[in-house]
Parts: structure tokens; C-alpha cells; sequence
């Protein structure tokens, strides 16, 4: 797997305890929207060269100038470490890896499952859908806590404007302890609403992201709406 230099552009808040690191995109590097790189610090932050390694989703998409990932900020060594480095600053990167990556028949249709930060592969194929005016198909079940645990969210809403072949279904399990008001769906995605949705689309392929916990919860709910193993495609998403 090829290893590529990169600077760090810029950083931003995408939502509350999360962070999304701007680099820019080395001459030569393809990648597929869905996919992962792994982030290489210049310093291992306690010694360890395993630790200076963590492996990201790809948020920006093919047709972007730039590389975007993001991730919530834990409090551990790799993290503050690379909240800490300079505008500017040297790293490198190993990829692209990963087949999260959106199926090639346009008939069928794609459903996203994303909880929390799991929203990270799905923005790229989504920028990347919406940039090719992709004759498929999509839908996007999106689970957080609050809207302010919601990243990307009002880049999403535009992008359903945008995407006559997108639908956002954005969900709040809490929204009681929001400082926002939130008037949209609230709850678990379940599998009714997991029927409902299928039954609306031509033969859809699902594709979870999130969580261990979610990505179990959403196999058992599709399970029970009756979708076959072989539609379901995952990527789970530990510590971020």
C-alpha cells in the first residue's frame, strides 16, 4: 500500500466533541468514496509507533480539492496529539483501504445507516453522488443523541435539496436534552421503520456504519424486516 506526504490545512468544529482536520490531497492519490486511510503522526505521542497510527474514514470526496476526515475528540494520546499539531505541519498517510463503497448497479437502490461519527463515509459518497448527479436511488438514516451530537447535518439537509435521488431521515434518541429545538423524527431506528423503508425502494442494498453496538443492533432489526445477509455490508467504528 502506497505511504504519501501531506500538510495539515486547517481544522473545524462539525459538531459538539467533534472535529474534522483538513490536509491537502497528494498529486496521484485515488481513492473511492466510502473508503479509509490510516493517519500517520510524525511522533509516536507516548513512544509507541503502533500509537502515532489510527485509521480514519475518507469525508471528502474523489471530486474535492482537498482530504477531510473527522472523528470525535477523546481524550486519548493520538487525539490530543493531533489537535495539537501546527497549521502546516508535516504527516503522512497510508491507503486508500476498505469496500464500504457504493454498489455499481444504479437499479438498486442504496440505504445508509449511519450512528454518530459513522456519518463519515457516507458524506463522501453522498458529496460524491450529488457532484455526479448519480441516477441511483439513496436513502440516509441518520441516529444521534441531539442535533448538536449530529455532524454534518445541515450539509446533508442542503444536500437532499440538491440530490432530487437522496432522502435524509435524521433521528434524535434525545432530543429532551437538547439545547436546540429539534421538530424532526426522534427514537431508535427499528425495524419498522427498516420495512417501511424497504418497501419503498427497488431491491436495496443497506449499509451500516457506526458503532459496534449500533452496527449489531441495525443487522438484528434488519434481520427481523426481513432483509438477507447478502444485502447488508458494514463498517464499525471503534473509539472514535
Amino acid at each position: 500500500m502506497s505511504t504519501y506526504e501531506t500538510k495539515l490545512q486547517g481544522r473545524e468544529d462539525v459538531a459538539e466533541g467533534t472535529m474534522a482536520f483538513h490536509f491537502e490531497k497528494p498529486q496521484g492519490f485515488v481513492f473511492k468514496p466510502g473508503q479509509t486511510i490510516d493517519l500517520i503522526l510524525p511522533a509516536p505521542p507516548d513512544g509507541d509507533a503502533q500509537s502515532a497510527r489510527h485509521t480514519f474514514s475518507i469525508v471528502s470526496a474523489p471530486c474535492e480539492g482537498d482530504l477531510t476526515i473527522a472523528t470525535r475528540m477523546r481524550d486519548s494520546a493520538f487525539k490530543r496529539a493531533l489537535k495539537a499539531l501546527p497549521i502546516g505541519a508535516a504527516i503522512r498517510f497510508e491507503g486508500p483501504f476498505g469496500s464500504l463503497t457504493l454498489h455499481g448497479n444504479r437499479a438498486r437502490a442504496a440505504v445508509l445507516i449511519a450512528g454518530g461519527i459513522g456519518i463519515t463515509p457516507f458524506v463522501s459518497i453522498l458529496r460524491q453522488a450529488a457532484h455526479d448527479q448519480l441516477p441511483q436511488s439513496l436513502v440516509l438514516l441518520y441516529s444521534n443523541r441531539r442535533p448538536e451530537d449530529a455532524a454534518f447535518l445541515a450539509e446533508l439537509q442542503a444536500l437532499e435539496g440538491r440530490n432530487k435521488n437522496f432522502r435524509l431521515l435524521a433521528t434524535m434518541t434525545e432530543p429532551g436534552k437538547s439545547a436546540r429545538s429539534w421538530t424532526g423524527a426522534s427514537g431508535r431506528i427499528d425495524d419498522a421503520l427498516l420495512r417501511r423503508i424497504g418497501s419503498e425502494l427497488a431491491t436495496p442494498i443497506y449499509y451500516l456504519a457506526g458503532p459496534p453496538a449500533l452496527v449489531e443492533a441495525m443487522r438484528k432489526n434488519l434481520s427481523l424486516a426481513g432483509v438477507d445477509d447478502d444485502d447488508i455490508r458494514s463498517e464499525e467504528f471503534y473509539g472514535y
